[in-house]
């Protein structure tokens, strides 16, 4: 299937979390099995957050900006998987890591998602380890400064 265009927002918590709640409820909690205790975090009211809208303009999936840099909770809903979303989430993540700063990106991969992230760039780092009973592997991206 080709490409869509996604339309992404970047915005806070109180903006973000009925959707991005719900995204990575249906995504993390119930097709993955992740404990809905450890889903949602003391963090996410200091992250920036971006919603992935579809044509439509339905959600259809989300991700977030800690403040170190750090890009986590990329869920995409799995009638969109494999048509863009992700990447165009991703892609703003980067950017708005860039405009802060940051000199890499770091994530925490799912090992079926290294592939994704080795397509965007990202190099893997260390050993293997069980993240929320999934196993993961951390993953950096070095940032381009931003041009003058």
């Amino acid at each position: 299937m080709p490409p869509k265009n996604f339309f992404i927002r970047i915005c806070n918590w109180d903006e973000a979390q009925s959707e991005a709640q719900r995204i990575r409820q249906l995504v993390f909690v119930r097709e993955q099995g992740v404990p809905p205790e450890l889903e949602m975090d003391e963090w996410d009211r200091r992250c920036d957050h971006a919603l992935a809208y579809g044509a439509d303009g339905a959600p259809v999936g989300t991700g977030r900006l800690l403040p170190d840099g750090h890009i986590g909770r990329m869920a995409v809903l799995k009638d969109s998987r494999g048509q863009g979303a992700g990447g165009a989430l991703l892609l703003a993540l980067l950017e708005e890591a860039r405009k802060r700063g940051h000199a890499c990106a770091r994530l925490n991969a799912q090992v079926g998602a290294i592939g994704f992230y080795r397509r965007h760039g990202f190099d893997a780092e260390g050993s293997q380890f069980i993240e929320a009973g999934i196993p993961h592997i951390a993953m950096q991206r070095r940032l381009k400064p931003d041009p003058d």
